[in-house]
């Protein structure tokens, strides 16, 4: 296994961060509608919350498990990998949110490691709203043998990409998109929003959020196959697998792999040209 050994802390898994509360406004939920060209109308009006939506009263729990057992200095080459939500109800306006987020598991690969954190979101009585995986990437460095568990697993077969798709959604980057996204979102990272800052990292200049990415993708998903209803949404996962850049158009496909117990499952990428942008996408509707 290639890669600078890096030790991870294995005693910093399992331990649940501090919560983390977060009120949820009609406002804020329209700002992140409009902020990721949402075409759902009650997702725009305030009225419910989009799927991706669910990452923002997590945001700043999410990360903090990372810092009991990556060493501080190497978070300058950290990626986001992959993201499963696992949804048991829809987030709505006027309640308030409890987060908390530990560490799983990491594995050192080829090209570098990951670390999964395990994030967990309730309503006030303590009701389970949405559990979500978030999957970092360490680039080149090696953190052993795998420790604890991963994220659980949303690939699929590429031959199935040679077969037509069932739907596809069309959405475009804006080319104010990323300065749009991020307030609606709380993500300040100025790789998103300088592009002096972006290119001094090697980039040929600002790049669009991954989250923003998907969220474009999960409406599309919602319209083409599940009537547009949010509430049937029970899995939604992906694999970030190349940049996106204003100005982007992008098509998201999707293919049905089988039906069970009331629930559809469909894999689904989304590409920019012929590149795949977003791979390794599951969604799970209910029928």
């Amino acid at each position: 296994m290639s890669g600078t050994p890096i030790e991870f802390d294995a005693s910093g898994l399992n331990t649940w961060s501090d919560e983390e509360r977060f009120e949820v406004t009609a406002e804020r939920l329209a700002d992140y509608a409009a902020a990721t060209n949402d075409q759902i109308e009650a997702h725009r009006k305030g009225e419910i919350a989009s799927p991706v939506f669910a990452i923002v009263p997590v945001f700043d729990a999410m990360m903090v498990p990372v810092l009991d057992v990556v060493p501080m200095d190497i978070f300058g080459r950290v990626v986001h990998g992959e993201q499963d939500f696992h949804f048991h109800r829809p987030i709505r306006p006027g309640e308030t949110l409890v987060a908390r987020a530990k560490a799983i598991g990491f594995e050192g690969k080829d090209n570098g490691s990951t670390i999964t954190i395990l994030i967990e979101t309730r309503a006030e009585d303590g009701e389970l709203v949405n559990e979500q995986y978030l999957t970092a990437f360490f680039r080149g460095v090696n953190a052993g043998p795998r420790v604890g568990d991963g994220a659980p697993a949303h690939r699929f077969d590429a031959a199935l990409a040679e077969q037509p798709p069932v739907a596809e959604a069309a959405a475009h980057v804006d080319l104010d998109q990323t300065y749009r996204y991020s307030p609606a979102s709380g993500d300040p990272v100025p790789l998103h929003l300088d592009d002096e800052v972006a290119k001094e990292a090697g980039l040929p200049g600002i790049i669009a959020h991954g989250l923003c990415t998907m969220a474009m993708s999960s409406w599309g998903v919602l319209n083409e196959v599940a009537g547009s209803d949010v509430a049937r949404l029970k899995r939604f996962a992906v694999r970030f697998s190349k940049m996106v850049f204003p100005g982007d158009d992008l098509r998201t496909q999707l293919w049905k792999l089988d039906s069970a117990d009331g629930v559809t499952t469909y894999a689904f990428r989304t590409l920019r040209g012929d590149d795949v942008v977003l791979s390794d996408g599951r969604a799970e509707i209910a029928d």
